[in-house]
C-alpha cells in the first residue's frame, strides 16, 4: 500500500502545471485563474501491487481450427479432436472443455484413448508420440517419444492393453509399451510380412488391428492393396491379400470372420477369413451402370465402419465415394442399413468420422446409436437409432464463425436480469428437427464455482448479425442473435448504382457500443452507417428514421495557396435544426459533373413501417453521404450515453453529436474547428507545388526511396487503437477533385476513382494474418506502420518520437516541454501538409469542461489522432418535456490536454479514487402501454464526481491513455498529476480502465504482445508480460479487457480465448475448470459361452507382455526413437497439486466400493457356511440310516 500526496495551490493557465516527466499543463479556453474550489491535498490509498497480478489463459470457445482427428472414450464418453496447430480439444459435458496445446505445434495425426484410463496418446506430424494424463483439470504430457529414422502413419492401441502398435511410412510396424514409453524390441518389418516373391514395396501402412476373434492376429494394411494377417505368436503372416486398388481403411465385423475395405476407386469389398484369394463381395454404392455398360467412375471412399446390431441389420457408414461426374456435389456421409441407403450431405469437407457403439470390446455385437463427423468447419453428430437420422442439438458454442467475426466487445458484471431475458427472447428462435435424445458426449464432471458473475461476449460479424453470448463461469452459450441488415432494402439488380456501392459484405459490423443498463445497442457498419438499437419484449411496427450526415470536405474546400489552414474545412449547416431527416445540399458552386455522385448513402433504408420481433429493434439509422464523387469515410470512433440521450461518432474529417431523442444532428464540424481559438499547433500553409501533388490514396508499398519515407511518417492511429474492427480498405483521408500524378520520381500514390466503392468486401478479424513484427528500427517500424494502415484504410498522423515527420509545428512551449525533434525533410514535406486529425475515441461523461466550471456538468471527451483531448460541455435539459421539446446546446469551448501518440481511452475517477460511471437510464420497454394518468418519464442515474467526497472538496481526475503514454489529470484546474511512458519501441492497441480486487488500474495491450497494467492514479507498472511474441491483426482488432481480471481475443478465425490477469482468478481456476476423468467401472465383457470360446479360439490366453517384453523381444535400437520424459513446470506441478485432491476422492470411492464388496463377499461366505453345515447334518443322518443295511437292501 503507497500513499500518495499533490499539493496544488494557485494553479492558473500560466503555470508549468504538470509534476511528471515534463508534460504540461495545458491552459482552459478562456485562459483566467480557476475559480472552482480546488483540493488541497489529494489523499489516495493504492491497495492494488504486483502480486495481484498474473497472466494465464483460462478457457477457449469456438470450434477448433483446421481440425486434424478425431477420438472418444465409449466409457468416459468425452471426446477429443486435434488440430493442425497441435491443439487438442477435449470436450464432455456442460463445462467440460479443455484445451491443450503440443510445444512443438505439429499437427496432430492421430488421437488414441486409453479408454476409461484418464489418458490420451497422440501422434502428431513431428513423428512424435506424447502421452496427456488427462486425471488432472490441465491435461499435461507425461511421456514423448521422437521417432528419428521413420515417418509414423498410423496408431492402434487395443482395449485394456498396454501395447501400442505404429506403423510408418516404411511399411514396418513397431510396438511402444506406454506405461514407460519406451519401444519394445518385437518389429514387424514389411519384407517379412509380405511374400518374398513380391518384387514391390507395399507402401505406407494405413490400417492396423486386432482380430476380434483373436488377439494374437494383428491385420495390417499397406496402401498399395496388400492386406496381411500377422501371427504375433508364431511370427509369420496367416494370410496374405493382393488387391489392384489403393486401400484407405478396414473394419472388422465384430465375430472376426470378415472384414470391409474401402478403396481409391469409390469401391467397397468384403473378406471372409476362409478364402482370401478374392473378396465375397465388391459394391460401388454411388458408382451407376452407364449405357456402354461401363461403371461411373468414382472418388475415393476415404473411411468405412462396419457395424452389427442385434435388432437389425448391420450398419455400413463411409464417407466419400460420390461419383465424379457430379460436379458441384457437397460432401457427403452415406450410410446403409440393410438395403436403405441413406446420403448426408454436408456444409465442409468431411475431416474424420467416428462411430459410437455401446460397448467397447471389438468382439461383441456393436449396437452403434450414434456418428461423430468432424467436419472442417463444423462438428455434428447423428442419431442411427431414429430412421430419419436427425441430428442432435450441439451444445457447445461452434458457431462463432458462422459468418466471420469482424469485432468483439466484453461485458463483466452485467445487471443480473439482463442475461435470463435476452436467453426468452433467443429461445424463441431456436432451430428445431433436432433429436430428442441427450447429447452424448456427456462425460466428465464440473460444478458451478463460488467465484461467478454475469458475463456477456458479443460478437460482430461479417455479414451484418450480431451475436450476444453468455459467457459466465468460463462457460459459452448463445443467448440471442440479430441481423443489421434487416433494417437496409436490398439492393437490386436493376439498380445503377448497387454494383458500385454494394459488395459482398456491405454490413459488416465496424464496432459496437452498448449500454447494459439501459439496453440501448448502438452498430457501427462498415458502409459509414450507425443503428441504434432499443430493447422491447413485444413485437411492434415501427417506422425507421434515417438521418443523414455530410462528414466530409467539399471538393472546393481545399484549402488554396493563398489560405490559411486555421480557416474552417467544414461549414455546419442545420447544426440546431431539428429536422427528423437531415438533409445536406450541395453548395451552390460544388456542382458536380453529371454521373459523380453526390449527397446519397451507400445503402437505402427501409423506407416503410416493418414488423418487428422481440428484442432489440431498430429506432435510428446515421448514414454518411457520398460527397462530390468520394465516398464517406468509415467511422472510427462512437459513444452512446442513454442519460444524455446523444450519440457521438466520428472519422478522419470530425466529428458529430445526434440527439436520437430529438432525431436532429447537433454538432457537424470538422476537427480543425473543434479548437476554435485554442488550437495547440501553428498550422503551416500550403505551397502551389504541393497542391498539384496527388495525396488522396494510400502508400503503395514499393521499393521508392520516397514512398518508404512517407510511411515512416504514419502513425499506426486509426479505429484500431479502440481495438474495433474495420474493413481494410484503402480509402482516402483527404477530399479534393483527382489530381495528375507526379512523374516518376515523385512518390507513388494511387487514388480510387469516383465509381469505386467505399469498401471492399469486409476482412474479418478472423482472416488477418498479417503479423507485425517488433522491430526497434525505423524500416520495421514504417512496414508495420504501412501495414496497418492499409488494413484499416484511413491516413494519420500522431506525434511520435521515433518518427519525426509532421505538418503541425509545435508551439514554442510544447517543443521546449516535450523535446520532440521534428525534421522538415523534403521527400515527405508534400504529404505533410495534406493530413486530417481524425477521431479516435469519444466518451460521455459528468465533467469540468472549463478551468472555471464550479460544478461538473455534460461533457463530450473527444481524442484525437494528433494526441489532443478536447473537452466540449454540453447544456442539456433536466425536465423531460423539455428534454423532449428544447434543444441541447453544444460549444466546443472547452480545454485541451495534450499527449504523446494517437488517444486511446478516457476514464474518470472521483478525488478517492474510485471509478466513476458514466450516467445511463433505466430501462423501460419502448412498447408497454402507457397509462394516460401517469405518464412515463425517464428514471436518470447520474454518478457525480463530487457525491460523495465532501471531505476533499470538489473535482475529480481523468485518466487519458494514449499509444505511447498515459497521464492522470486534475479536474477542473487540468494539471497533470501523473504521466507515464507505456512504450517507446511499440505503441498500444488497446487500453481500459478496468476493475480489479476491489480497486483499479489501468489495463494495456501493445502491438508487440506485452500486457501491461499500471496502478491509478499514480501510473505505476504493476505487470508487464510478453504474452505475445507476435501480434497479428486478428488479435490487434478483437483484443478487449474487462472488468474482474479478464480479457479476450479471437485465437484463431473460429476460437475466442479468453485470458486472466488477476492472481485471485489464476488461484481459482483450477476450482472452475471441470474434471476431465471420473471413476467409472469398466463394463465387464459378455459371457461368451463354453461352446463358442472353445471353437472360437484361444483370444483371452494372449499374453503380450510375454511376447513383447524386453525378456522376450529384447530392446529396440536406441537410434530409432528418442524417449523425451515430460515437462515438469510450475503450471504442471499446481495442476499435479489439484490433481493430489481428486486422486484422494477417488481413492476414498475405490475404498467404499471396495469394503461395499468386501461386505458382500462376508455374507456369501457366512451362507455358504451355513449351506455345508446343513448339508454336512444331512449327510450325517443318511450315514446313520444306512450303515447297517446291506448293499442289496438299497
Amino acid at each position: 500500500m503507497k500513499k500518495f500526496r499533490k499539493v496544488l495551490d494557485g494553479l492558473t493557465t500560466s503555470s508549468p502545471g504538470g509534476t511528471g516527466m515534463g508534460s504540461p499543463s495545458c491552459g482552459s479556453a478562456a485562459g483566467t485563474p480557476t475559480a472552482a474550489q480546488t483540493p488541497k491535498e489529494i489523499d489516495i490509498q493504492e491497495t492494488l501491487v504486483s502480486e495481484n497480478f498474473q497472466l494465464c489463459k483460462t478457457v477457449r470457445h469456438g470450434f477448433p481450427y483446421q481440425p486434424t482427428a478425431l477420438a472418444f472414450d465409449p466409457v468416459q464418453k468425452i471426446l477429443a479432436i486435434g488440430s493442425r496447430s497441435g491443439g487438442i480439444r477435449i470436450l464432455g459435458g456442460p463445462g467440460v472443455d479443455c484445451y491443450s496445446q503440443h510445444e512443438s505445434g505439429a499437427a496432430v495425426l492421430q488421437l488414441q484413448f486409453l479408454i476409461n484410463e484418464g489418458a490420451l496418446v497422440t501422434a502428431c506430424a513431428d513423428d512424435t508420440l506424447h502421452l496427456w494424463n488427462l486425471r488432472q483439470r490441465r491435461p499435461a504430457v507425461l511421456h514423448s517419444l521422437k521417432f528419428n529414422r521413420e515417418r509414423i502413419t498410423f496408431c492402434h492401441l487395443p482395449f485394456q492393453s498396454k501395447w501400442l502398435y505404429v506403423g510408418t511410412e516404411r511399411g514396418n510396424t513397431h510396438i511402444v509399451n506406454i506405461e514407460s514409453f519406451i519401444l519394445s524390441g518385437y518389429v514387424i518389418m514389411w519384407n517379412k510380412a509380405i511374400e518374398l516373391s513380391t518384387k514391390t514395396h507395399p507402401g505406407p501402412i494405413v490400417h492396423l488391428s486386432d482380430s476380434p476373434k483373436d488377439e494374437g492376429k494383428l491385420l495390417i494394411g499397406f496402401e498399395g492393396g496388400t492386406i496381411v494377417q500377422w501371427d504375433l505368436r508364431a511370427k509369420k503372416g496367416d494370410f496374405r491379400i493382393y488387391y489392384d486398388e489403393a486401400i484407405h481403411s478396414v473394419s472388422w465385423h465384430h465375430e472376426g470372420k470378415q472384414f470391409m475395405c474401402s478403396h481409391s476407386d469409390g469401391s467397397l469389398t468384403l473378406w471372409n477369413l476362409r478364402n482370401t484369394t478374392k473378396p465375397i463381395q465388391v459394391t460401388f454404392p454411388h458408382g451407376k451402370i452407364q449405357k456402354d455398360g461401363r461403371k461411373e467412375s468414382c472418388k475415393p471412399i476415404l473411411k468405412v465402419e462396419y457395424k452389427t446390431s442385434r435388432s437389425s441389420e448391420p450398419f455400413v457408414i463411409f464417407s466419400g465415394g460420390l461419383s465424379y461426374d457430379k460436379a458441384g456435389r457437397r460432401p457427403t456421409l452415406t450410410i446403409m442399413h440393410g438395403k436403405a441407403i441413406t446420403v448426408l450431405e454436408m456444409d465442409y469437407p468431411i475431416v474424420e468420422f467416428m462411430v459410437l457403439c455401446e460397448t467397447p470390446y471389438n468382439n461383441e455385437v456393436q449396437e452403434p446409436y450414434a456418428v461423430v463427423v468432424l467436419l472442417e468447419k463444423d462438428l455434428i453428430v447423428v442419431d442411427l437409432t431414429q430412421s430419419n437420422f436427425p441430428v442432435f442439438e450441439n451444445p457447445y458454442p461452434m458457431d462463432v464463425h458462422e459468418s466471420p467475426v469482424t469485432c468483439t466487445a466484453y461485458f463483466a458484471d452485467c445487471p443480473p436480469d439482463i442475461i435470463p431475458i435476452l436467453y426468452s427472447i433467443g429461445a424463441k428462435h431456436k432451430k428445431t428437427g433436432y433429436s430428442q435424445k441427450e447429447w452424448p458426449v456427456s462425460g466428465g464432471t464440473w460444478t458451478l464455482g463460488s467465484h461467478t458473475y454475469p458475463e456477456i461476449i458479443i460478437t460482430g460479424h461479417a455479414d451484418g448479425s450480431i451475436k450476444f453470448w453468455d459467457a459466465s463461469a468460463i462457460t459459452l452459450q448463445m443467448l440471442y442473435k440479430m441481423k443489421t441488415s434487416k433494417v437496409f432494402e436490398k439492393p437490386k439488380p436493376g439498380d445503377a448504382r448497387a454494383p458500385e456501392l454494394v459488395e459482398e459484405d456491405p454490413f459488416a459490423v465496424q464496432m459496437v457500443s452498448w449500454c447494459p443498463q439501459s439496453r440501448i445497442f448502438c452498430v457501427v457498419g462498415i458502409s459509414a452507417y450507425i443503428i441504434l438499437y432499443r430493447f422491447s419484449k413485444y413485437d411492434a411496427n415501427t417506422q425507421i428514421v434515417s438521418l443523414e450526415v455530410r462528414l466530409q470536405c467539399e471538393s472546393e474546400d481545399v484549402i488554396s495557396p493563398s489560405e490559411n489552414e486555421n480557416n474552417p474545412c467544414f461549414s455546419e449547416p442545420g447544426s440546431h435544426s431539428p429536422q427528423p431527416h437531415q438533409q445536406h445540399p450541395a453548395s451552390p458552386g460544388s456542382r458536380t459533373p453529371e454521373g459523380v455522385k453526390d449527397s446519397i448513402p451507400c445503402l437505402k433504408v427501409k423506407d416503410r413501417v416493418v414488423r418487428v420481433p422481440p428484442g432489440y429493434q431498430s429506432e435510428l439509422v446515421i448514414q454518411l453521404l457520398w460527397v462530390d464523387g468520394e465516398p464517406p469515410q468509415q467511422i472510427t470512433s462512437l459513444d452512446i450515453n442513454s442519460a444524455y440521450g446523444l450519440v457521438a461518432f466520428g472519422n478522419c474529417y470530425g466529428l458529430a453529436v445526434v440527439d436520437y431523442l430529438q432525431k436532429t444532428i447537433l454538432l457537424c464540424m470538422s476537427t480543425l474547428d473543434l479548437y476554435g481559438a485554442t488550437d495547440p499547433y501553428q498550422r503551416l500553409t500550403r505551397s502551389p507545388r504541393r497542391n498539384r501533388q496527388s495525396t488522396s490514396g494510400l502508400t503503395e508499398l514499393t521499393d521508392n526511396q520516397q514512398s518508404i519515407d512517407m510511411e515512416r511518417s504514419k502513425s499506426p492511429t486509426s479505429d484500431h487503437v479502440n481495438g474495433h474492427c474495420t474493413s481494410p480498405t484503402s480509402q482516402p483521408c483527404s477530399a479534393g477533385k483527382p489530381r495528375i500524378p507526379m512523374g516518376p520520381e515523385g512518390p507513388r500514390l494511387t487514388r480510387r476513382g469516383p465509381g469505386r466503392p467505399p469498401f471492399r468486401k469486409a476482412q474479418s478479424a478472423a482472416c488477418m494474418e498479417i503479423s507485425l513484427p517488433v522491430s526497434h528500427t525505423e524500416v520495421g517500424h514504417a512496414s508495420r506502420r504501412a501495414m496497418l494502415q492499409q488494413l484499416h484504410g484511413v491516413t494519420m498522423y500522431s506525434h511520435d518520437e521515433h518518427h519525426t515527420t509532421t505538418s503541425y509545428c509545435w508551439s514554442e512551449r510544447e517543443s521546449r516541454e516535450n523535446s520532440f525533434s521534428r525534421s522538415r525533410s523534403s521527400s515527405v514535406s508534400s504529404i505533410d501538409r495534406d493530413t486530417k486529425e481524425a477521431i479516435t475515441t469519444l466518451q460521455f461523461g459528468e465533467s469540468y469542461g472549463r478551468k472555471s466550471d464550479a460544478h461538473p456538468t455534460p461533457c463530450l471527451w473527444v481524442g484525437t489522432s494528433l494526441g489532443v483531448a478536447l473537452l466540449i460541455p454540453m447544456s442539456i435539459p433536466t425536465d423531460h418535456e423539455e428534454r423532449m421539446e428544447e434543444a441541447v446546446t453544444i460549444g466546443p469551448s472547452g480545454g485541451v490536454l495534450m499527449l504523446k501518440g494517437s488517444v486511446t481511452r478516457f476514464s474518470f475517477l472521483d478525488c478517492m479514487g474510485a471509478l466513476i460511471q458514466s450516467p445511463y437510464e433505466v430501462w423501460r420497454d419502448p412498447n408497454t402501454a402507457e397509462d394516460p394518468d401517469r405518464p412515463r418519464k425517464r428514471k436518470l442515474v447520474h454518478f457525480s464526481p463530487s457525491s460523495s467526497q465532501d471531505a476533499c472538496g470538489e473535482g475529480h481526475l481523468a485518466v487519458v491513455c494514449s499509444e505511447r503514454q498515459a497521464k492522470v489529470f486534475l479536474m477542473p484546474s487540468q494539471s497533470c498529476l501523473f504521466v507515464h511512458n507505456i512504450t517507446e519501441s511499440s505503441f498500444v492497441l488497446r487500453a481500459d480502465v478496468v476493475s480489479v480486487c476491489n480497486s483499479v488500474c489501468l489495463a494495456c495491450f501493445c502491438a508487440n504482445g506485452h500486457v501491461m497494467t499500471l496502478s491509478l492514479p499514480s501510473l505505476r507498472p504493476l505487470m508487464d508480460v510478453n504474452y505475445l511474441p507476435l501480434t497479428d491483426m486478428r488479435i490487434a482488432r478483437t483484443f478487449c479487457f474487462t472488468n474482474g481480471g479478464q480479457a479476450l481475443y479471437l485465437s484463431s478465425p473460429t476460437e475466442i480465448q479468453r485470458i486472466t490477469y488477476s492472481q485471485e482468478m489464476c488461484d481459482n481456476l483450477q476450482e472452475m475448470l471441470g474434471e476431465l476423468f471420473t471413476p467409472i467401472e469398466t463394463p465387464e465383457a459378455q459371457n461368451r459361452g463354453f461352446l463358442k470360446g472353445f471353437f472360437g479360439g484361444n483370444a483371452h490366453n494372449f499374453d503380450r507382455e510375454e511376447l513383447f517384453g524386453e525378456a522376450a523381444a529384447g530392446k529396440a535400437s536406441r537410434s530409432l526413437a528418442q524417449h523425451i520424459p515430460g515437462q515438469a513446470g510450475l503450471e504442471g506441478m499446481k495442476v499435479a497439486a489439484s490433481g493430489v485432491v481428486g486422486d484422494l476422492a477417488r481413492a476414498r470411492v475405490a475404498l467404499d466400493e471396495r469394503g461395499q464388496r468386501l461386505g458382500e463377499l462376508e455374507e456369501r461366505t457366512a451362507l455358504m457356511m451355513t449351506s455345508a453345515e446343513t448339508f454336512s447334518k444331512h449327510a450325517h443322518e443318511v450315514m446313520l440310516k444306512c450303515k447297517d443295511k446291506k448293499w442289496y437292501q438299497f
